[in-house]
């Protein structure tokens, strides 16, 4: 049975939450494997929105197995909040078991946060613009073989030999370097501990349960947070956040291997956005970006933060096909374009060291990227109603057509809506 990576071709916030809920209908497993609660995905269904930070997109379908992956890491408290919130409204992981988080995960604690905010702080103008929800901290934690995973964290006598141990070697980077308070690690313990009880059932070793999945032809939906453009290799570096956004990230942030992967949609918008610092070629501080804000409701699903808003890009789409492997491209928000009297599309870069068509390597070139624009009629009728390619406005089908023709790969669905049912199934990755 196929298994499928749903990536973020973009800078994030693409709508991958909405994506992954469609084809979640089909799928067996839906397994989140990067990250942290810096992601926001967002579900609309029957007028009903959800926003899901850690558990993966697909829980609003009963008796799919969601998977919180070795990739991602782990804010007890916030997961927990998560979990009961879903309960008040009809989703009882707990009862369910519908649940599996990877005894590898790593831990987020409350010293990461705080260094996370303090470091930020004395960035000044140089602020890379993190959530401060300690993520990176922890990421880093990890690279350097400094940090706490799941399966030590729900056992006691573990969890509180490695408060012993850390907490005075972080209390002096938080108070000597960082000038911040101290942290107490007994208070830790008793806060966290039992945060630490209510999850130990859900702990697992999950790339033996995927394995297990597969070999018995369940079908496999991988869902990644944040976008290509975010990559710690692949993106705007710095400006990027700390862990493997792109399609490899699914091997590595779930314990299967890449022969694993069958299929690989990209997320796009019809136009483009960022949160926070870094370059953004296509942004619009005139009246068009003021119209996709308002629009789009362009606003972080986590942070609240009003995101930036601009022109499609060719440029940033054409690498994440490379560097994903991508078979399908899904463009979402469609709506949104409609009352522009054209829409366009970057498809070059004239830059500081000349015109290119491929994202620069170096950030100077980045920031003064000039973007090379195709300019295509806009559409004044909302395409909300359609349910068929053919049922588009002739304006919206030359957008999308030309969108494939700069990618070299096919727009596989289309969002006209933030409904569920407001989508364009134009092949189905699990057929």
């Amino acid at each position: 049975m196929p298994s499928v990576v749903i990536v973020g071709a973009q800078w994030g916030d693409e709508g991958k939450g909405k994506v992954v809920d469609l084809y979640s209908e089909w799928a067996d497993a839906v397994v989140r494997y990067q990250g942290g609660n810096n992601a926001g995905h967002t579900l609309v269904v029957n007028g009903e929105k959800t926003v899901l930070h850690l558990i993966p997109s697909g829980v609003l379908h009963p008796g799919k197995l969601c998977v919180i992956g070795n990739g991602v890491v782990v804010d007890p408290k916030v997961l927990l909040v998560e979990l009961d919130e879903l309960k008040k409204r009809g989703r009882d992981l707990f009862k369910d078991r519908a649940l599996s988080i990877s005894d590898q995960c790593h831990v987020i604690l409350p010293f990461h946060q705080e260094m996370d905010k303090a470091k930020e702080s004395l960035q000044g103008a140089g602020k890379i613009g993190t959530t401060g929800r300690g993520i990176g901290p922890t990421y880093i934690d990890k690279i350097g073989r400094e940090g706490l995973r799941m399966a030590e964290f729900v056992r006691p006598k573990e969890f509180r030999e490695f408060l012993e141990k850390k907490c005075d070697y972080r209390n002096q980077i938080l108070t000597k370097v960082l000038g911040r308070p101290a942290i107490d690690a007994k208070k830790i313990f008793e806060e966290y501990s039992t945060y630490a009880e209510r999850l130990q059932p859900f702990v697992t070793n999950t790339p033996v349960l995927l394995d297990k999945s597969r070999r018995s032809n369940k079908r496999i939906l991988f869902e990644g947070a944040q976008g290509t453009l975010l990559d710690v290799d692949h993106g705007t570096y710095p400006f990027v956040t700390s862990s493997s956004t792109v399609a490899g990230g699914a091997c590595t942030g779930s314990g299967l291997g890449p022969t694993s992967i069958d299929h690989v949609i990209g997320i796009s918008k019809a136009y483009t956005t960022r949160v926070g610092e870094g370059p953004f070629p296509t942004e619009l501080s005139d009246d068009v970006g003021k119209h996709l804000s308002k629009e789009g409701n362009e606003f972080g699903a986590t942070t609240g933060r009003p995101r930036r808003c601009g022109w499609l890009d060719a440029v940033v789409l054409r690498h994440a096909v490379r560097v994903n492997g991508l078979t399908g491209l899904a463009v979402t928000k469609l709506d949104v374009l409609a009352g522009l009297k054209e829409v366009k599309i970057a498809v070059a870069y004239e830059t500081p060291e000349g015109k290119a068509e491929d994202v620069p390597s170096v950030l100077s070139n980045w920031q003064g990227a000039k973007p090379v624009y195709e300019t295509f009629e806009g559409w004044s009728e909302t395409p909300r109603k359609a349910r068929q390619f053919s049922e588009l406005p002739g304006a919206v089908r030359r957008f999308i057509d030309r969108i494939e023709e700069l990618t070299g790969v096919p727009v596989v669905l289309l969002s006209v809506g933030p409904g569920r049912e407001e989508t364009i199934v134009r092949e189905n990755p699990f057929a």
